[in-house]
């Protein structure tokens, strides 16, 4: 009978040990499993956050006094012909990609010679093979030139693009230099004089 009891206490112990360790094992196999999607999970919200082809870009600069502002996006060539293909001849263009490019001067300035009050404006620009006119349109917040409306125009002014020296330009790009705004990309340079409303 005490050998009998002794084996039920033994058994009993050996039980006990089994289902004690059983559970320790899960949970580390669970916490295993969490980490690692934890770790996928942060891996797939980084990779699904919209990352733009062509980035936005802000440029400022100090013209006579004139504090300039140009918001654009900035596109790249990726091989492909742009003066009279990607950006056909003779149609407004949004001066970049996605919204409305936008340029802004903090007081009344004149542009190629003619008068632009202080404010916010959309830059639309109508490429061509020997001059290109340059837009100032009141709308600045607009979608690329889906909705542009000319009526809306507060300056349009002709200017002569350049090309460019040395390679290519990737990505387009914006300057202020001198008392020039200057449009860059592919071999192209395409610049735009700026004064103060004063200037003869």
């Amino acid at each position: 009978m005490k050998y009998r009891l002794i084996g039920l206490l033994l058994g009993l112990f050996f039980f006990t040990a089994c289902n004690n360790t059983q559970p320790g094992d899960q949970a580390s196999g669970s916490e295993e499993q969490t980490e690692v999607t934890t770790s996928e999970e942060t891996e797939s919200e980084g990779d699904s956050k919209p990352q733009r082809v062509s980035p936005p870009r802000t440029v400022t600069g100090e013209i006579e006094g004139i504090n300039v502002e140009i918001n654009y996006s900035s596109p790249s060539v990726k091989g492909r012909k742009i003066w009279g293909g990607l950006v056909p001849y003779g149609e407004v263009w949004r001066t970049g990609a996605n919204e409305a490019t936008t340029i802004s001067f903090s007081k009344t300035a004149k542009v190629e010679g003619k008068n632009l009050a202080a404010g916010k404006y959309a830059l639309f620009t109508i490429p061509g093979e020997g001059k290109w006119s340059v837009i100032f349109n009141t709308v600045p917040n607009q979608w690329g030139a889906y909705e542009y409306d000319a009526s809306k125009n507060a300056l349009k002014v002709e200017v002569e693009p350049e090309k460019t020296e040395g390679e290519p330009v990737e990505m387009l790009e914006f300057a202020v230099e001198g008392n020039r705004v200057v449009l860059k990309w592919e071999n192209l340079s395409v610049p735009i004089s700026i004064s103060t409303a004063e200037a003869g």
